[in-house]
């Protein structure tokens, strides 16, 4: 070991300059990365603006996906048109995936027969003819009353008018 004077230990041993007394200095080992996070750690400002801007990138993503989404059902505008067709279509056979790691449950295969109401609407001049699968919707529509032909109110996205809508869980266009 080198003490303070640059004197190494044997040919310093009980010395003394000037009336103070030699002690030996071991040299410090502080590592680059160390120091730095150190230097970073010790600028309050600097890691009040990281925190806050990672706080608020994480709230602007958790916004983007837990906000809720407008759709036509809840927020559009009503035009009216008209039943232009009834049909109805068997059920789509579902084909089975294979799966990488084995295979899930077993759905039970929807065998109810699909209903399709075909309608058309005007707005703004342009005629959209569109259908909606109403299968599942029975509380909403009563199939023996409904005809080809029928007046009906369409709800419809104002931003993209072919978005449209007859029947819904909480709302019926067919009179």
């Amino acid at each position: 070991m080198v003490d303070v004077w640059g004197e190494s230990a044997e040919s310093a041993a009980g010395r003394t300059r000037a009336g103070v007394t030699r002690f030996q200095v071991k040299p410090k080992f502080i590592p680059r990365r160390g120091r730095a996070l150190k230097e970073l750690l010790a600028d309050w400002k600097l890691m009040l603006a990281l925190g806050s801007g990672s706080l608020l990138a994480i709230l602007l993503i958790v916004y983007a996906f837990a906000r809720p989404k407008v759709d036509a059902a809840e927020a559009g505008r009503i035009a009216e048109g008209q039943v232009v067709e009834l049909s109805e279509h068997p059920p789509e056979p579902s084909e089975e995936r294979r799966r990488i790691f084995g295979s899930r449950a077993k759905v039970l295969p929807d065998l109810r027969p699909r209903h399709l109401v075909s309608y058309s609407y005007s707005i703004s001049g342009v005629t959209y003819h569109t259908a909606q699968d109403i299968t599942g919707l029975e509380s909403q529509v009563r199939f023996e009353r409904l005809v080809a032909g029928q007046p009906a109110s369409v709800k419809y996205d104002p931003s993209n008018p072919s978005d449209s809508i007859l029947v819904a869980d909480d709302w019926s266009g067919l009179r």
